[in-house]
Formats: structure tokens, C-alpha cells, sequence
């Protein structure tokens, strides 16, 4: 598995791209299979199941261990396992009991404004350009109709409101940590050591709530199979994608990619649990899309580029 570290392939913009799309894509999918799980586990089982397992797999796939080189980089790993693995996913699992799934989602989405935020005033990287936040209004739009099915009935709840808010922004502070330890490790041992830290981090909870181990609730067909997705594909195949877009394209236009999530929950939920797909959610799709290449693109050259198809089209009308 040392391929994964400093190869051509990881170095080319393309497969960044190209990871960050299939982590968001799998990901997408996640929330269907949540839904599933739940019906067996609590949010606290799910949390320490799919991550114990995923860290298990990543130990197989690379089980060399490293020395520790330095404290700062120590301190980095335990911030990115607490904030992206524990306290990500524990915060919006409390958000979801307190207000409504759309507004947790349509909040959630708002992490890549953030993380581009952050990452300008810690990295120095990227900055809030008339394309992003034209990309990030259009986007929005679609991530609202989306979600909310074209009713716009939100309701808001301050508690839960917040807390979906500070998931975002937690969100965000675990890709700008991903970012500060820089690919001098293995892709896959830096992701196995966030999750044993994210996994240390969890034991207080685990102890709050009283967690007592039930193989019962595991041996069931759908949550065998829930689990091994969430596990193997949701976490320990795309948090090691992640890292590497991360890395190779940059935390903020991999973190654009999270406006795809929405989509493609949507998608994965109409499929799998037969939910109907309407004329707002189209529309919000075609936005969210549209949104995200405003802001991957400058903003200039894609309304040059619309004018000029227009121009052609009504070229070959006159003809």
C-alpha cells in the first residue's frame, strides 16, 4: 500500500477531482443507510461500530506503525479524529433530535463557505472570489429546494439550528487539520491513526450514555450489511479519498463537493426506499450542479461562455 504515498496518480488534479466526487457520492448514500440502522441502534452504537470497524480494516490494508515524530503532529491527529470522526457526526446526530432533518441538511451544506473562510485566514489558501459566492447563492437555492421539496415550509429551532451550524463549522476545522498534516505519512495510516484517536475521544460518551455491548442487535442481515457499508465504503474507503482531495486539489474546492451531498442522498433515497423524486428536486439538482461549477470555474468566463452557446444557437436559428 506505499503506492498511496507520493505516487503520479495522487499528484494529478483529475483523480482529486475525481475522489472527492466518489467520497460525496458514497457518502450520499450514507444517510439512506442510517435510517436502516437506526431502526436496530442507537446514534452512539452506529458512531463506534462503523469506526471501529472501519480502523480494524484500515490496520489490515496497512499495518505498519509508525514512530512519533513530533507533539504538533500528534496534537493534529487527536484534533482531526475528535472533530471530524467523534464530535462531527455526535453533534449532528443531537441536531436532528432537536429540529428537522431539512434544516440540519440545508445547514450542514454550508460547510464549504466556511471551510473556505477558515482556510484563508489559517492556510492563506484560496479566497472569497465573486465565483464563489455566486456558486455558493446558486447552490443554496439548490440545496434548499432540494431538500425541502419545493415547500419551503422551515421551521426554525434555535438549539437544534445551532448546533447543525456548528456542525458545518466542525466540519470544517477537520479538513483544515487534514490539511496541516500534509501527505509525508501513508494516506491509509494517516486516516487509521485519525480514526483510533476519534475512537479514544469517544469513551466518555460511551460511558455517559451507559453503552453496553448487545450481539443480538449486530447479527441482523440488514444491519451486517449497513454496517460493512458504512464501515468499509462511508469511512474507511472515503476518508482516505478525502485526504488525498485534500491534498492534491486543496481543502476548499474539495470541500465544494459537500453541496453534491444532498443530490445525491435524494437519489440514493428514491432507489432504495422508493421515495418520490419531483419537479423541485430536479430543479435543485440542475443548481446544485450549476452552482458548483460557478464555483470551481471563474464566474467571467462561464457567462462568456453561455453567451457565446446563445449566440450560436440563435445563429443557427436565423440559418
Amino acid at each position: 500500500m506505499e503506492f498511496l504515498r507520493g505516487c503520479d496518480l495522487l499528484k494529478n488534479k483529475k483523480s482529486g477531482h475525481f475522489f472527492a466526487l466518489l467520497t460525496v457520492f458514497i457518502w450520499g448514500a450514507t444517510y439512506t443507510s442510517t435510517k436502516v440502522l437506526l431502526e436496530n441502534l442507537s446514534p452512539i452504537e452506529i458512531l463506534l461500530y462503523r469506526f471501529l470497524v472501519a480502523y480494524f480494516l484500515l490496520f489490515i490494508l496497512y499495518p505498519k506503525l509508525h514512530k512519533i515524530r513530533s507533539l504538533k503532529e500528534e496534537c493534529l491527529f487527536l484534533g482531526a479524529g475528535f472533530t471530524g470522526v467523534m464530535l462531527f457526526f455526535l453533534i449532528e446526530n443531537i441536531a436532528l433530535q432537536y429540529t428537522l432533518a431539512s434544516n440540519v441538511g440545508i445547514l450542514v451544506s454550508t460547510s464549504p463557505l466556511l471551510t473556505a473562510l477558515i482556510a484563508y485566514k489559517v492556510l492563506k489558501e484560496g479566497k472569497l472570489s465573486k465565483s464563489m459566492l455566486i456558486g455558493f447563492g446558486v447552490t443554496m437555492s439548490g440545496v434548499i429546494l432540494l431538500i425541502t421539496n419545493g415547500t419551503f415550509s422551515l421551521t426554525f429551532n434555535p438549539t437544534g439550528d445551532l448546533l447543525a451550524l456548528s456542525a458545518a463549522i466542525i466540519w470544517s476545522v477537520y479538513s483544515i487539520l487534514l490539511k496541516k498534516l500534509g501527505n509525508s505519512n501513508n494516506y491509509i495510516y494517516i486516516t487509521r491513526k485519525v480514526f483510533f484517536y476519534g475512537l479514544i475521544t469517544m469513551i466518555p460518551i460511551l460511558i455517559l450514555t451507559d453503552f453496553s455491548f448487545d450481539s443480538n442487535k449486530l447479527f441482523v442481515p440488514d444491519v451486517l450489511a449497513n454496517l460493512f457499508f458504512l464501515s468499509f465504503g462511508a469511512s474507511a474507503l472515503c476518508f482516505v479519498w478525502w485526504n488525498i482531495a485534500i491534498q492534491t486539489i486543496g481543502v476548499v474546492r474539495t470541500n465544494n463537493y459537500i453541496y453534491l451531498v444532498p443530490l445525491f442522498t435524494v437519489a440514493t433515497a428514491s432507489v432504495v426506499l422508493n421515495e418520490q423524486l419531483t419537479g423541485a428536486s430536479v430543479v435543485g439538482a440542475l443548481f446544485i450542479v450549476i452552482g458548483l461549477y460557478v464555483s470551481e470555474n471563474n464566474f467571467n468566463k462561464v457567462l462568456k461562455v453561455f453567451k457565446n452557446k446563445l449566440t450560436i444557437n440563435n445563429v443557427n436559428k436565423n440559418m
